[in-house]
């Protein structure tokens, strides 16, 4: 069910405000004293780098799931996320600086070819299948993940990053200039995605009815896809892969204001930043002096989730066998 205007301008005024009052308090949470020069040089870029990467998150699982009509999609289970770090760690291995715009470039670049064949996979005559989706997804990121192994051990400059780093996520190293090389990445996604959102409200309802609606299904799709890639990769590419967030968040959203992609991609920015904000600060906090990989927080939150999502869908599609 739609929600009514109102109500969608409601929860996203929440759930800004939330952002807002929780990023702030972030900035005095830590086990290190409270300074100008801690909030300033390293407080403040890893909670806007948690917020940037975590709305990225969220607008690319709001993407996937809506132009693959496939409930089970985000980008860390479909590859993307695996594409990306790959991509980066090639980029940093022939030269390019960690957290550097050719690092984003090949990140993005191995999450458009990542997404490429999990797709060119998935794909069937009544569009993508649930469970080759999840499995062609699975695989590619089982071969980014071994391929990662490979150059970070045996390259020098990507060494300096351990296999820990690239395939659970932190936001330890984050700085201003990192900060700066992934903003605008999601401002141009975010444009992307909330210009074709209407037309990704038509095709949800099928190919078909679609292209008799007039809606270039071809053109949308790959818009569509691209802005997914791009929102998620810039940010994988400094901060390593987090999974889940692109899952959980656009379901929350979809109950609290309906499918529609205008509010929902809204709604899933803000959401995935305030979830990505709240799982920083548990892991950094959590076990503290220690720090623990941020994708570990969200794949505890994230991994029942998904486990109630498989069954549902295999429940409301009569079975896969």
């Amino acid at each position: 069910m739609t929600a009514s205007p109102v109500r969608v301008a409601f929860v996203l005024s929440g759930l800004a405000i939330a952002l807002a009052g929780f990023a702030i308090a972030t900035l005095f949470i830590g086990a290190a004293d409270t300074t100008v020069e801690i909030i300033r040089d390293i407080r403040a870029p890893r909670m806007a780098l948690a917020i940037i990467v975590g709305a990225g998150l969220g607008v690319s699982g709001a993407l996937l799931q809506g132009v693959l009509r496939n409930p089970l999609a985000d980008p860390g289970i479909v590859g993307v996320s695996g594409g990306a770090a790959l991509g980066a760690v090639v980029a940093v291995a022939i030269g390019a600086a960690y957290g550097s715009v050719l690092a984003g470039i090949g990140a993005t670049i191995g999450g458009v070819i990542a997404m490429a064949v999990v797709v060119w996979i998935a794909r069937g005559r009544d569009g993508t299948e649930v469970v080759t989706l999840v499995l062609a997804g699975v695989a590619v990121t089982a071969f980014a993940s071994a391929v990662l192994g490979v150059f970070v051990t045996a390259s020098d400059a990507a060494g300096a990053r351990t296999t820990t780093f690239w395939t659970t996520g932190s936001l330890a190293l984050a700085t201003w200039p990192s900060v700066v090389i992934v903003a605008p990445s999601l401002v141009i996604a975010v444009v992307v995605a909330l210009t074709i959102s209407s037309r990704l409200d038509v095709l949800s309802l099928g190919e078909r009815a679609a292209h008799a609606a007039g809606v270039p299904v071809a053109a949308v799709r790959w818009w569509a896809l691209g802005a997914a890639v791009l929102a998620v990769a810039a940010g994988v590419a400094v901060v390593g892969i987090i999974v889940f967030v692109g899952l959980v968040v656009p379901h929350a959203m979809r109950i609290l204001i309906g499918p529609r992609h205008g509010g929902l991609i809204a709604a899933s920015a803000l959401g995935g930043a305030l979830l990505l904000l709240l799982a920083d600060t548990i892991a950094r906090t959590l076990v503290s002096p220690v720090e623990l990989p941020i994708g570990v927080v969200t794949a505890i939150i994230g991994a029942p989730i998904f486990v109630l999502l498989l069954r549902r869908t295999r429940a409301n599609q009569g079975g896969w066998a």
